[in-house]
């Protein structure tokens, strides 16, 4: 009787962690001009959310690097054509760009990279679209971003 009533307020106590909000997401972007997630939910809960972007590729960043952009999803194309003018020395992002809410560092094969932004960027009701701006990337390697309770 006492080791369930024990194991009974261990589980009371752990059961609040299990339903605690993810605020962050890993992602991986490949040599096939991939992202292994296309969809990403942000709980409103989250002060801050993390993208944590890894090229588990082979080939360089000058040749398939992948960065990780959020922008809204009527933002989404003139801030990618916008940004494959920036250059790589400008992470294939317009320097400045008011539409960017968060962007990481083009990586190649083998590196990672994360960006963390507030959660009070975003606005409910919302699209998103997250995307590489990498040349070429930004009409395959996409996806969507919603603000969730």
């Amino acid at each position: 009787m006492i080791r369930t009533l024990a194991f009974a307020s261990l589980l009371a106590f752990a059961a609040p962690a299990a339903f605690a909000a993810t605020c962050s997401v890993d992602i991986e972007g490949n040599d096939a001009m991939q992202f292994n997630v296309t969809e990403i939910s942000v709980s409103k809960s989250c002060k801050d959310f993390t993208v944590n972007l890894t090229h588990p590729g082979t080939l360089a960043k000058n040749i398939m690097g992948h960065n990780w952009v959020l922008t809204t999803t009527a933002d989404f194309q003139p801030a990618a054509t916008d940004g494959m003018g920036a250059g790589l020395e400008n992470e294939y992002v317009k320097k400045d760009d008011a539409r960017v809410i968060a962007h990481t560092k083009v990586i190649g094969a083998g590196e990672k990279t994360s960006v963390t932004f507030p959660v009070s960027k975003l606005k409910a009701g919302e699209a998103y679209t997250f995307f590489c701006s990498f040349p070429g990337h930004w009409s395959m390697m996409k996806g969507t971003l919603k603000l969730v309770d």
